[in-house]
């Protein structure tokens, strides 16, 4: 599970996936509810007049590596439940509907893990309203589906920081297409500042090949009861070789490469100039 933003009424919040929960960044919170310039200060004058807020900030706060402009940072969170306690304390006719749109978040993530479904169905629509071609959504949404399913095989066996996530992913992407996430991304014109998942501009082989790789990588870690990162990395590396045989058959019987410049940045931008429009 990766770092995401969410946006209330334009302001961007930052969150991380830690211990099966979202944490929000506390400092994005309280700029969005109060757009007060310096939001920690602002926080800072909040626990002087809230005692109980102040005496139990330590089991409230948890200190995160964030995903920033900078790079990686360590900032203050807090989970759903702790936010609701903070906000409490936070006079603003702001607070409110804030607390109405977290509780609507909250609700929707319940609603997902009760029935998966719904989180495809919003995925489906979210791919549909960008414009994107309805046999490559299908594709898409299989490949979350199998991805998914590889990251909790992984953390069933330990795997919790971004980074080794990543790691391990870009081992399957090596072995499958011979060149790693980043280097697919500028081969495809992607640039470098954007934050766009590579999947959403792969070509519908692209696609499938990644599912094989990541479909056959969980299957292999499962066989083999794999607990330790270097083996789990061998894994990746099996899984995508695997992508890579059928890969490299296809080509040499269509004469074709699978790996391609397109990509549907064209599709984001028509979109954001229909809204201008």
């Amino acid at each position: 599970m990766t770092n995401k933003l969410i946006v209330f009424e334009d302001k961007r919040i930052r969150r991380k996936w830690h211990k099966n929960d979202w944490y929000y960044v506390i400092e994005d919170v309280v700029y969005a509810i109060t757009e007060s310039k310096n939001p920690k200060d602002y926080m800072n004058k909040i626990r002087k007049r809230d005692l109980g807020l102040s005496e139990g900030w330590g089991q409230i706060v948890h200190t995160l590596e964030v995903e920033t402009r900078g790079g990686k940072q360590l900032m203050n969170c807090a989970n759903n439940k702790d936010i609701f306690r903070i906000i409490q304390s936070i006079p603003s006719k702001r607070a409110e509907p804030f607390k109405q749109w977290l509780s609507q978040l909250g609700r929707e993530r319940i609603e997902e893990i009760e029935n998966p479904e719904l989180a495809q169905n919003r995925a489906k629509e979210y791919y549909e309203l960008k414009g994107y071609p309805k046999k490559w959504i299908d594709k898409r949404l299989r490949g979350i589906a199998i991805r998914q399913e590889l990251t909790e095989e992984w953390q069933k066996r330990g795997v919790e920081e971004r980074r080794d996530f990543a790691i391990l992913t870009n081992e399957i992407s090596e072995a499958t297409f011979g060149i790693g996430i980043k280097q697919h991304k500028l081969f495809k014109n992607i640039p470098k500042q954007s934050k766009s998942n590579l999947r959403d501009h792969m070509n519908d082989l692209e696609l499938i090949f990644t599912m094989l790789g990541e479909k056959a990588t969980t299957e292999i870690t499962q066989t083999h009861r794999s607990e330790e990162f270097h083996q789990l990395k061998q894994d990746s590396r099996k899984g995508g070789s695997i992508a890579r045989n059928a890969r490299l058959e296809l080509e040499k019987e269509t004469g074709r490469k699978v790996i391609s410049k397109e990509n549907y940045i064209d599709i984001t931008k028509r979109k954001k100039k229909k809204k201008l429009e």
